[in-house]
């Protein structure tokens, strides 16, 4: 079997034999094949990583099997692996195994540990699929795949309503995304006859393009992407989806899912360099996501909840980058982002055990002593999170807002404006998280009396001091935490300035902003250094400086505050009433067609016209036939007098 077939079929081998197997072979089974094999698929990633120097074109080109053949075209199952498609595979491979390690201690106890696992490697198997695919085609059925995979995680504890409801609201709004990417890949292929990338790319980059409209196609394409990376107005199901286990959080919204709408938009970039129009439509989404998003966080009390809205603010980061031509940079922040976010979820999940499964931060505190391992891990998070210099997230964060700064588009001034003030929004709500949690008084012993809204399937054990989790919780987080100190400052010449993506992203002269960007850059120490004479250092600085007064030492004024302004907060705690509106408009709209459909339609047309119409007209036809059926002669010979009749008279009228 050749390495990139192996890399994408060891998850799959792990969801079948765990599906079938798994219950019956026991949990020492489940756990070596669940993470063994993501482990394999992470060693295999290297190797092939390594072997990209050798190859003709940077690029390995295996092909599977062909899917189907109509006319002269085949479908091929092929994979495709660049410098692009290799990143996205060690941050798939490599977070994904660290994060299944974590789930054996964090589901140990649940019943279903064979079908979580199953679940789990699923999803790697269709997330592999999606960014190793060659075209448009495969590239799809992993997009697809992992919305499924998504959808059985998310509602993994179905037995809940709330938490299938979930599911299936995360189902639901990818599929309207998918609608768009469906179309933009449609006309793709009525233009150009092939949906693979290279031959797709190639043709964008062409002296003459082909004909069709770049800003039609890449709106489409974006639609998808909008909702696989929640930006607005398909954000709705990312919040919702912490109803599945915390290890689930943490591969879907930081290293996985979430991230393949910014993947696909920066491997098409030669076709969003022919649209301003384009490239403008996605940069306004992305900051308006950055901006808007990161309040909400400011008012959440479930842990989780304000990790899933960092994610969604810090995808609008991404998004932005993506709009001003700086495809490296999205993708820089999508490598850094993947550390430090699932750190930052995995650490939650970390509390929530040692609290014994209570996720609202404001019956917490003081947690600093117990958990020092856990504390210092989600310092490091936060700390990346909010852009500190020299840690991963300072790197690519700062050098999304150059960007953005730098670029011509009439919609930069705009998102240059939300980024620099999300930088203030992201450090406020990471550190009243943070200090909420690990600082101040320990009010742990409140919280059992009050709801809880995840994991409510393991033992519930209530009472007693919390302490720090076990090595193979810990051990995940430590793991994670190294790069979220230090590998911005090890990528971010290489990836940004240097050639390390090769052909695999193209930026069309005219828009210069990485070649602006590399002027100004004088190495990551410069870099760092200089970060503390500038506007956004200062802006997280003062959103630090001020979560600490307010929860440290006032807690009164923000509460004073919530009072004085209800209305904001009610409608920063109610998410801007994004879910009454849909469920008004597009709910009800959904219901109340399909009732009028199911009445004039099912009722009166089908059953009440063709169905019984045509059994009345039976029996009234039978009824008059009937009449005739009397068993007297002379009625019989009365007939057929009549019957000749008429038919003399047919033939004398056609001749």
């Amino acid at each position: 079997m050749n390495l990139l077939t192996l890399i994408v079929v060891l998850p799959l081998t792990g969801f079948l034999l765990n599906g079938l197997l798994g219950p019956r072979l026991g949990k020492s089974f489940v756990t070596v094949v669940g993470c063994g094999l993501p482990v394999l698929a992470f060693l295999a990633t290297i190797r092939a990583f390594g072997q990209l120097d050798g190859a003709a074109g940077l690029a390995l080109v295996e092909s599977a099997y062909t899917w189907a053949v109509v006319g002269d075209f085949s479908f091929d199952i092929a994979f495709y692996f660049d410098r692009l498609s290799a990143l996205m595979t060690l941050i798939v491979t490599g977070v994904g195994s660290l994060i299944h390690i974590y789930s054996t201690g964090y589901m140990k106890d649940d019943p279903s540990y064979a079908r979580y696992f199953a679940y789990l490697n699923l999803f790697l198997f269709f997330m592999l699929l999606l960014v190793l695919g060659r075209s448009l085609l495969v590239c799809f059925v992993g997009w697809e795949g992992v919305g499924l995979a998504s959808y059985l995680l998310i509602g993994f504890w179905f037995e809940d309503p709330a938490k299938a409801a979930a599911g299936k609201k995360a189902f639901i709004t990818n599929r309207v995304g998918d609608a768009g990417f469906l179309l933009g890949m449609f006309l793709i292929y009525y233009a150009l006859g092939t949906l693979d990338f290279d031959a797709v790319n190639a043709a964008f980059q062409g002296p003459v393009p082909p004909a069709v409209s770049a800003s039609l196609v890449g709106v489409l394409l974006f639609i998808g992407a909008t909702g696989k990376s929640a930006q607005i107005p398909l954000h709705v199901w990312l919040p919702d989806a912490m109803a599945g286990p915390t290890p689930v959080s943490a591969l879907i919204h930081a290293a996985t899912m979430v991230t393949a709408g910014i993947f696909m938009v920066a491997r098409m970039s030669p076709l969003y360099e022919l649209s301003d129009t384009a490239l403008g439509f996605i940069m306004v989404i992305g900051a308006i996501t950055a901006l808007f998003m990161g309040f909400l966080g400011m008012v959440q009390n479930d842990i989780k909840r304000v990790v899933a809205y960092s994610t969604l603010s810090q995808l609008g980061y991404m998004t932005v980058a993506l709009g001003a031509s700086a495809y490296s940079v999205a993708v820089f922040h999508l490598m850094t982002h993947a550390f430090f976010k699932a750190l930052l979820f995995l650490a939650a999940g970390s509390v929530i055990i040692a609290v014994h499964h209570n996720q609202d931060i404001r019956y917490m505190g003081g947690l600093k002593k117990y958990m020092p391992i856990t504390w210092i891990t989600s310092l490091i998070g936060s700390l990346a999170l909010i852009g500190t210099p020299f840690l991963s997230g300072f790197y690519s964060k700062e050098s999304i807002i150059e960007a953005v700064k730098i670029s011509h588009l009439p919609a930069a001034h705009l998102a240059y404006w939300a980024v620099l003030i999300g930088v203030f929004v992201t450090a406020f709500y990471s550190f009243r998280m943070y200090f909420l949690v690990f600082h101040g008084k320990e009010r742990f012993h409140q919280g059992h009396a009050h709801g809880n809204e995840d994991d409510v399937h393991h033992d519930a054990h209530h009472g007693g001091t919390p302490h720090e989790t076990p090595w193979v919780i810990t051990g995940p987080l430590l793991a994670l935490a190294l790069p979220s100190l230090a590998i911005g400052y090890m990528t971010i010449e290489p990836m940004l300035f240097g050639d390390f993506f090769g052909s695999a992203i193209y930026v069309a002269d005219r828009h210069p902003v990485m070649h602006e960007l590399n002027q100004e850059f004088h190495g990551a120490v410069a870099m760092g250094l200089h970060a503390i004479t500038t506007l956004p250092f200062w802006l997280a600085a003062a959103g630090v400086g001020l979560s600490a007064f307010f929860y440290l030492r006032r807690p009164d004024i923000p509460a004073a505050i919530q009072k004085r302004f209800a209305f904001v907060y009610s409608m920063l705690i109610n998410k801007y009433w994004f879910d009454e509106l849909y469920s008004a408009i597009f709910a009800s709209g959904a219901r109340l067609l399909g009732g009028t459909l199911w009445r004039r339609g099912d009722q009166n047309i089908i059953d009440g016209l063709v169905v019984n119409g045509s059994a009345h007209l039976v029996e009234r036809f039978s009824r008059l036939v009937k009449a005739f059926q009397s068993g007297y002669i002379y009625h019989y010979a009365f007939a057929m007098l009549i019957g000749v009749f008429a038919l003399v008279t047919w033939f004398a009228r056609l001749n």
